[in-house]
């Protein structure tokens, strides 16, 4: 039958103590180790939460070299572990040695049983504890990260540095062609970090008429104009405590880059018509698919502002640059309109798939959403067809025979590297790490002799 019981792994090589250990844990089910290497391959097996270090081990048990050197195997595999180190009574300094290389806590021999299963069931409720936060923190990455789909390296690269950010007040510039997702990834920032219970408020630069946009941002007073019938707080002031997202900052008028400029260096506003500075504690997060230095160039764009918003700066690659992203999306692009359209399940034929994989998608993902939606909506049949998603059929489907990819991957090595050399055998031959016959072999296969 199986054991339920929680595992405890006593390194002791001491018949005598193991015994009296086993009697006193029995609630326990506890595995021993008499040396640093059963030590190791008992970890390995039962993954205990708490180990119990004697820290005089053999060969030399008058020295605690074996037991330091198992502390730092242990901790090294595993370093959510909780190790009690248990020394001589004479061994102090070893023991708060134990615990400045990592161990939890530290007994001295001979010691009370109860004591000692006290501490252990601390132990085991710290690593329960610490389990438990390690899961939910997880979790909270994978729900604010949930609208992303992508296997793309640099991609995945992309989210581990949103993850690494997020518990920053650093002020973020996002890079990447319109439709790459630089919202979400926004929004994930705010979710991960410590200001995801107050607002996160997104403004986009570019689609508020000049005139309108320095009241969106900054508020009014009472009549400050025409219209202005109250006191109104702008986007900035709403954001207070929160996330201040900056869509299209390239597009942001010159007449408004000063005073933006001024808040980021100053944290204070101050509304259209108002005599008053406003104090904001606001995290700033902008994107722009423009390229910031050629606008610099051109005198469009503010230099000294352009350093403040470019703190830290995110490149999102498009969606041409993401291998396999494409079809991979579109997979759950169907799956999604199927169900909002209540539509029974819909297959991707080869031809779409190719069409997919070889189209360039300069709208990217935004474009390949559309894309399917209007081809889960007009496919008359059960699957989908290039002639569905209106793309035609692709002319140069991509190659899946793992043969055929590495014969033209060796090919194109040997011709660059045979040109390198100027059709030289021998160092030819050194470059590419093989032997004369096998160069020789592989010239004659690409008809290159």
């Amino acid at each position: 039958m199986a054991d339920d019981r929680r595992v405890l792994l006593m390194v002791e090589d001491d018949p005598g103590l193991q015994r009296q250990m086993r009697w006193s844990f029995d609630h326990f089910n506890v595995v021993f180790a008499t040396d640093r290497e059963s030590a190791i391959a008992q970890l390995r097996r039962h993954e205990p939460d708490v180990v119990t270090l004697d820290l005089g081990l053999p060969p030399s048990t008058d020295t605690p070299t074996e037991g330091f050197k198992a502390l730092e195997e242990i901790l090294a595999l595993a370093p959510s572990t909780k190790i009690i180190a248990v020394t001589g009574q004479s061994d102090r300094a070893n023991a708060i040695k134990a615990i400045g290389m990592g161990a939890y806590d530290f007994f001295t021999k001979p010691f009370e049983a109860d004591v000692l299963g006290l501490a252990i069931e601390r132990a085991l409720r710290v690593a329960e504890l610490e389990r438990e936060n390690r899961r939910l923190s997880q979790f909270q990455v994978s729900s604010a990260l949930s609208g992303l789909l992508t296997r793309d390296p640099g991609m995945l690269k992309v989210c581990r540095q949103i993850e690494r950010l997020a518990p920053t007040a650093a002020t973020v510039l996002l890079l990447g062609d319109s439709g790459t997702g630089k919202e979400l990834l926004a929004r994930a920032l705010h979710e991960l970090s410590p200001r995801k219970a107050k607002r996160f408020v997104a403004i986009n630069c570019a689609a508020i008429p000049d005139q309108l946009l320095e009241s969106e941002l900054f508020g009014y007073e009472k009549g400050a104009f025409t219209g202005a019938h109250a006191q109104t707080p702008g986007r900035i002031e709403l954001a207070d405590g929160g996330t201040l997202f900056l869509d299209e900052i390239g597009d942001l008028p010159a007449s408004l880059q000063a005073k933006l400029l001024r808040f980021l260096q100053e944290r204070v506003i101050e509304r259209v018509g108002g005599r008053r500075d406003i104090p904001v504690d606001v995290r700033v997060v902008c994107a722009t698919h423009r390229n910031l230095r050629d606008l610099i160039r051109a005198g469009e764009f503010r230099e000294d502002l352009f350093y403040r918003l470019s703190e830290l700066v995110l490149t999102i690659p498009p969606l041409r640059e993401r291998t396999g992203d494409a079809t991979l999306l579109a997979h759950a692009f169907v799956q999604r309109y199927c169900q909002q359209n209540r539509r029974s399940k819909l297959t991707l034929r080869e031809d779409a798939l190719n069409a997919i994989a070889n189209h360039d998608w300069p709208g990217n993902v935004r474009e390949l959403e559309n894309c399917l939606k209007r081809a889960v909506i007009m496919a008359e049949g059960n699957s989908i067809t290039a002639a569905d998603l209106g793309l035609g059929a692709s002319e140069d489907p991509q190659m899946f025979n793992l043969r055929r990819v590495r014969d033209e991957a060796e090919k194109q090595v040997v011709l660059k590297v045979m040109a390198r050399v100027d059709h030289n055998i021998a160092r030819a031959a050194e470059l590419l790490g093989v032997s004369r016959p096998t160069l020789y072999d592989l010239l004659n296969r690409f008809g290159m002799r």
